[in-house]
């Protein structure tokens, strides 16, 4: 178990030494996990704002809970087309910026 030392660190550095470069496969696959994770925290989150069951959110979209239960762990990433009946059952939008 690590303790915060409270030092100021470099996440790009601490991220490079532990995942990989940017560019490299280890990297990417790192980073496909995260925002896998990433998402499923949101769309969670969402579902429980919205007050929804997974079993509700499942009956919305055509699913089965076992499939939403997936989603919401990171385990299974929704194809976009699924993506957006989630989003759209839970009454969001998406909205894409150019990247920075």
């Amino acid at each position: 178990m690590q303790i915060n030392d409270h030092k100021i660190r470099d996440y790009s550095a601490v991220l490079n030494a532990q995942y990989g470069e940017t560019g490299t496969s280890e990297r990417a696959r790192f980073d496909e996990e995260a925002y896998a994770f990433y998402t499923s925290q949101i769309l969670l989150n969402a579902r429980k704002n919205a007050r929804l069951t997974q079993e509700e959110l499942a009956k919305r979209i055509g699913a089965n809970k076992s499939y939403i239960s997936r989603i919401e762990k990171g385990t299974t990433v929704p194809s976009v087309a699924t993506f957006y009946r989630i989003v759209n059952a839970l009454g969001l939008t998406v909205e894409l910026t150019p990247a920075m």
